[in-house]
């Protein structure tokens, strides 16, 4: 596992956030919802925006509070949709636009991965 994936793969995000949430969880959601349609930011990318956390870190509050943002923005660093959400993540990414590579025919599943180099948002100016 790299240092850009969290430890644990995130489970069914609760439909709604709980009441109060921590401050490093707010944080975190707040940049999930600065991300425009059609780009991704790396979990590692959301710790180093907040200067704040690890990639591990992000993936439990995405985990447990994501639900509520858009979670298909915040990904594995590898383009690797995430484990168990692959479907309802791919229709994001295709109503948006989102750049894809399409699966090889030995790739598991044949599920596309995220064209990270194109995918990628750096934090800049929408464009």
């Amino acid at each position: 596992m790299s240092a850009e994936e969290p430890e644990d793969l995130p489970a069914e995000p609760p439909a709604e956030p709980a009441a109060e949430l921590p401050p490093y969880a707010e944080r975190v959601l707040d940049v999930a919802e600065l991300i425009p349609p059609g780009r991704v930011m790396t979990y590692g990318d959301v710790a180093e925006w907040l200067d704040e956390g690890g990639p591990r870190q992000v993936g439990r509050v995405m985990a447990l509070y994501g639900g509520a943002v858009p979670w298909w923005r915040v990904v594995r660093a590898d383009g690797t949709l995430l484990p168990g959400h692959e479907l309802r993540a791919l229709g994001h990414y295709r109503d948006e636009g989102t750049p894809l590579r399409e699966a090889g025919r030995a790739a598991e599943g044949h599920l596309p991965k995220l064209d990270m180099r194109r995918a990628r948002w750096d934090g800049g100016p929408h464009t």
